[in-house]
């Protein structure tokens, strides 16, 4: 019951501060959010996010919204922190094209990696606000790229 009243607050909450964004503030916030909810591992709070069809890869295989889920839940990938360096959103129509480059300290099958990433996220506006479709690693050859 609390995580749904936290859920709950939070969406309205995210509501209200949004109506005084632009819609790429809008994206950019949540975009940083999310990273701050996967190092935080807040899976139920991701839950809420991804869109139901939403697709992830990474660099070792790509899946849908159940398995990123149980991966975070889990700790078979921990976020520990995601250094953003550069963001870039473009809105088409209904969709939001979020451009990430990021330094990402993780812990991947109990080892401490950092990678430079240039990282894809697709957000889709619904009536209820963002959900996020589809979250893409891509491994810059060094960090300044």
């Amino acid at each position: 019951m609390k995580k749904v009243i936290f859920g709950l607050f939070l969406f309205v909450s995210t509501q209200i501060f949004a109506q005084n964004m632009t819609p790429e503030q809008e994206v950019i916030k949540l975009s940083r959010d999310k990273w701050q909810w996967m190092a935080d591992k807040k899976a139920d709070t991701l839950a809420n996010l991804f869109h139901e069809k939403s697709v992830f890869v990474h660099m070792g295989g790509s899946w849908g919204k159940d398995q990123e889920v149980n991966v975070i839940r889990g700790g078979g990938i921990h976020y520990k922190k995601a250094d953003i360096h550069e963001v870039s959103v473009n809105i088409i129509g209904n969709t939001a094209i979020l451009l990430n480059r990021i330094t990402l300290l993780a812990v991947v099958g109990g080892n401490e990696v950092t990678n430079p990433f240039m990282v894809t996220e697709v957000y889709l506006k619904e009536h209820n606000g963002w959900k996020l479709g589809s979250l893409s690693f891509t491994r810059l050859l060094s960090p300044g790229q």
